[in-house]
C-alpha cells in the first residue's frame, strides 16, 4: 500500500503509551476509531495492477471523516474474497491472535470500546457470484443456488452484525451495504446477454433486500449502493463512446467498474468507489438515515 494505517498491534501500542504518559503533562487527546470490513470492494482491488490500491471506498471514507475529525485512524480489516461464512470462520486472510476477520473486528471493538466512532462492512456478493457464473457465457442465474445462499447470507450477516454491535456498543455508528450488478454488462452483446440483465437485476434487489434486513434486525443502517448505481434503471439511455446507447444501468456498471474493459473484471474503478463512499458518508455521519429493515422494499420497488 502507498501508505500506513493504523494496525491492531500498533493501536495497542498507542494506548499504552497514552496510559503511562507522565503526571501533569499535557494531556494528548485519545485516538478515535474508523473500522472497515468486507471483502475485496473494502480493500480497493483493482485487476491492472493486480493489488489493493489506497482510494478504496473505505479509504475515501476514511479522508472525509478524518478531515472532521484529526484524531481518526482507520483500522483496516478488509479481505480480498471474503464471504460471509470465511469472514466467520476464517480461511481467506490471516489476523494476528485472531481466527477471522469477524473475530479480529470483534476483538478490536471490545478492547477500544468508546473509542470506535465508525464501522462499515461491505459482505455478501461473493456469496452469490458463484450462481451468475453462467451468466457471462449467455446462460441464465441459477435461481435455486440463490435461494439457497440469500438465506445463508441473511443468517450470517445478523449473527456477525449482532456480535459487532454487542462488542462496540450503541454509540458506534453501524453502516453495511447493498452491491453493483457488475452482470449488467451483459445487455452490451444483446439477446440472451439482455434477458440475463434483467434477471440479474432482479435478482440484486433481492439480494439488497435480504441484506438491508439482516443489517436492520442488529441495528445497522444500510448504504444504499445498488440504487447509486441505477440498478432498476433500463431507461434514460446514455451514449457510451465505443459502446454506443445503452440503459443507464448498464451504463453505470461500464462507467463505474471494470466489465466493460478487456479486463471484463467486477471490481469497482477509481470513480466508482468515489460513488460508494458518496453513498455512505452520508449514513456514517448521520446526515441521511440509511435503509433499515423494510425500506428497502420501498426503495426497490419505486426503480431506484
Amino acid at each position: 500500500m502507498r501508505h500506513t494505517l493504523i494496525t491492531l498491534a500498533s493501536a495497542a501500542a498507542a494506548a499504552l503509551l497514552l496510559s503511562v504518559a507522565p503526571a501533569g503533562a499535557d494531556p494528548t487527546p485519545a485516538p478515535t476509531y474508523y473500522v472497515s470490513l468486507g471483502d475485496s470492494l473494502a480493500t480497493g482491488y483493482q485487476p491492472d495492477t493486480a493489488t489493493n490500491e489506497d482510494f478504496a471506498y473505505t479509504d475515501r471514507i476514511y479522508a472525509a471523516l478524518r478531515a472532521e475529525e484529526p484524531t481518526l485512524q482507520h483500522v483496516r480489516l478488509g479481505c480480498a474474497g471474503e464471504t460471509t461464512e470465511t469472514m466467520m470462520n476464517g480461511g481467506r486472510c490471516v489476523y494476528p491472535d485472531a481466527t477471522s476477520q469477524l473475530d479480529a473486528a470483534t476483538r478490536f471493538l471490545t478492547e477500544h470500546r468508546g473509542q470506535v466512532r465508525y464501522v462499515s462492512e461491505g459482505i455478501g456478493g461473493n456469496d452469490v457470484n458463484h450462481c451468475l457464473s453462467g451468466s457471462g457465457s449467455g446462460g441464465l442465474p441459477d435461481i435455486g443456488c440463490i435461494t439457497d445462499e440469500l438465506a445463508t447470507i441473511r443468517q450470517n450477516i445478523a449473527t456477525m452484525k449482532s456480535q459487532l454491535t454487542e462488542a462496540g456498543g450503541p454509540d458506534v455508528r453501524y453502516v453495511g451495504m447493498t452491491y453493483y450488478d457488475p452482470a449488467l454488462a451483459g445487455w452490451i452483446g444483446g439477446g440472451t446477454g439482455r434477458l440475463v440483465a434483467n434477471a440479474t437485476a432482479v435478482a440484486n434487489n433481492v439480494l439488497s433486500a435480504t441484506i438491508a434486513d439482516a443489517n436492520a434486525s442488529a441495528d445497522w443502517k444500510t448504504a444504499d449502493v445498488a440504487a447509486a448505481f441505477a440498478n432498476n434503471d433500463f431507461g434514460n439511455p446514455v451514449t457510451l463512446p465505443g459502446i454506443g446507447e445503452v440503459p443507464h444501468n448498464v451504463a453505470q456498471i461500464c462507467r463505474w467498474t471494470w466489465m466493460c474493459t478487456p479486463y471484463k473484471d467486477i471490481h469497482a474503478n477509481r470513480e466508482g468507489h468515489q460513488v460508494i463512499a458518496d453513498t455512505f458518508l452520508p449514513v456514517l455521519t448521520g446526515a441521511e438515515p440509511g435503509l433499515g429493515s423494510g425500506s428497502a422494499a420501498g426503495s426497490l420497488a419505486d426503480g431506484s
